[in-house]
């Protein structure tokens, strides 16, 4: 097992206590963020603060118990492919939703570079829709 899955694992497990510093710790100052297009929050964030303020604030505030939940890792060295599931309830509609994820770490001596979501964003957003 590498530093760099290791990183991510332990990325994945604070997020999971709700920790969220613990999540944006493993990015570097420059890291590119990316949430895929069609997803609530797609776009690219540069830094903590941005994908604090664009991703994880607006996760906290719109879904009651939404999570990411690893399933499998693929160590690629400094590319680290998570696979799992998204589940959680959209307040506004209280609609639950159960999505496959992959996620593409690009790692550097345990600091995240650049991280990019892969996911059914037509199941997301079905969560969405009154």
């Amino acid at each position: 097992m590498s530093d760099n899955l290791d990183a991510v694992r332990a990325s994945y497990a604070a997020s999971a206590d709700g920790d969220v510093n613990g999540i944006v710790s493993l990015l570097a100052p420059d890291a590119r963020w990316t949430e895929m297009a069609g997803f609530p929050y797609a776009g690219t964030y540069v830094g903590a603060d941005e994908v604090l303020s664009q991703v994880f604030a607006k996760l906290g505030g719109e879904w009651e118990g939404y999570r990411a939940d690893p399933e499998e890792f693929v160590d690629g060295g400094d590319v680290i492919v998570a696979i799992g599931h998204y589940s959680g309830t959209y307040r506004a509609t209280g609609k639950h939703m159960r999505v496959r994820f992959t996620h593409v770490w690009h790692m550097k001596d345990g600091v995240a570079t650049r991280f990019e979501q892969f996911t059914d964003t037509a199941l997301v957003r079905e969560a969405l829709r009154p």
